[in-house]
This record gives C-alpha cells, structure tokens and sequence, in this order.
C-alpha cells in the first residue's frame, strides 16, 4: 500500500479535480483544507509548497526515486498522478496526445472562461460597491458557450472526452463543466455533453471525491472581508 499523499484543498471545481483523479485510482490521501476565503493560501507553509498561493497542491511522500515531491498546478498534478499510476493517460501514444490536448483546453480554455463567467454572474454584482457589468457578463457566458458546443461536437460518437476510456481529461473538465447551469448555459442542443455529465456523475469515485470537504462550502453571499482576500490586491 502506497503512503498517503497530502493534498491541499478546499471544495471547488479545481480542488475537485484532485479528489476525483485520488478517487478513480484508488491512492490514499489526507486532506489538508486551505480556507481560500481565510486567506490561508498565503500562510507561509502552503506557499513553500504552493508559491503560486492557489491550491490544490499535493505533496507525495513517495515521489521520483522515493523522495517526498511537492507539486502544485491541478493539470501537473493530474499529469503526475497518471504517469505515477499508469492509470488514465490512454493505452497508446496517440491517446495520449488526446488526453493532453484536452487535459490542455480545460486548463487555458473552459477553467479560465467559466471561473470568470461566475465571477461576473455571481460575485461582482453582490460587491460593495455592486460591480454588475453587461459587457464581462455577455463575454464570458458566449465563450463559455462556445466552449460547450466545441466539448459537445468532441464527445459525439464517443464514450469520454479523449476516445472510449476514461482519462484526467475527463477528472479535470467534469468540475467546471457540471456547473453549467450556474452559467447561464443549456443543454438542449448539446445531447452528446448532457449524457457525458451524466455519466459521470453517477461514477461512485466521482460522487465520494466531490463530496469531500462539502460541508466547507459556503452557499451564501461572501463577506466584504473574503471578497478582499479573494478579489483584492493581496498576493
């Protein structure tokens, strides 16, 4: 039995990810929650880990050559967390090409576009003073659109993101992808992408890797206190 890897989280789609692609490979962690809203991400310990000050980060005590490997970055983590198992990168070389293709679109692409659709849907309106801006709204809910009429032509004909086997890319665009209702999108004319939603969310490592720390989440509006953390000029 593998020793347990740290992770470093809090329940958000990025945090998801890790939880998941743990989950689905069946590797023992311990969970280290990083309150984002508390401004834990700047603590001087997660930053020798995470000098980026985002998390997830993971800290495998069993890396390269059996020395301990902090990593940070969700998508290098995955990378790692495949290469570590030889689970879910794809059979052949060409899958996986495919694999980081969409590994890659999630992480310049979909997180990037749909993180910035919450926060002017969601977050700027509800800042004191309201920020609730037409421009940055229509933007990022279009984008986000398009994103999902490319991800839906992608999984016509096909099982997941990257062929018929389940990979990272599907652990890394699943969590933002599941919140498409909070962007303001639809799914009527995107049958290929509803059934890959669904699909995976009834995996049972999916439903126990996004349940973790759930209870963490807040649903209400943010304090002035946790907008400047999180919104702020703080680094």
């Amino acid at each position: 039995m593998p020793a347990p890897i740290d992770l470093y989280y809090w329940p958000t789609p990025n945090g998801w990810k890790i939880t998941i692609a743990l989950e689905e490979m069946g590797l023992p962690y311990v969970v280290h929650h990083v309150d984002i809203g508390a401004g834990e991400q700047f603590e001087p310990a997660f930053l020798k880990i995470a000098p980026n000050n985002r998390m997830p980060a993971i800290v495998d005590p069993e890396g390269p050559d059996g020395a301990p490997v902090p990593i940070f970055e969700s998508g290098a983590i995955l990378q790692y967390l495949a290469r570590k198992t030889g689970q879910f990168c794809g059979p052949t070389e060409r899958d996986r090409i495919a694999v980081d293709q969409w590994l890659m679109w999630q992480m310049g692409g979909l997180g990037p576009m749909a993180g910035q659709a919450h926060h002017f849907l969601h977050y700027a309106p509800t800042m004191d003073p309201p920020q609730d801006l037409p421009y940055p709204k229509d933007r990022y809910r279009a984008e986000v659109g398009r994103l999902y009429g490319v991800l839906d032509r992608q999984l016509s004909g096909k099982a997941w993101v990257a062929g018929d086997f389940l990979s990272i890319a599907d652990f890394a665009i699943w969590p933002w992808a599941q919140g498409w209702e909070r962007q303001e999108q639809s799914l009527e004319d995107k049958p290929d992408l509803a059934r890959w939603l669904a699909a995976m969310a009834a995996r049972p490592a999916v439903i126990r890797g996004k349940a973790v720390g759930q209870d963490r989440r807040k649903s209400g509006p943010m304090t002035k206190a946790e907008q400047e953390v999180l919104f702020g000029t703080r680094r």
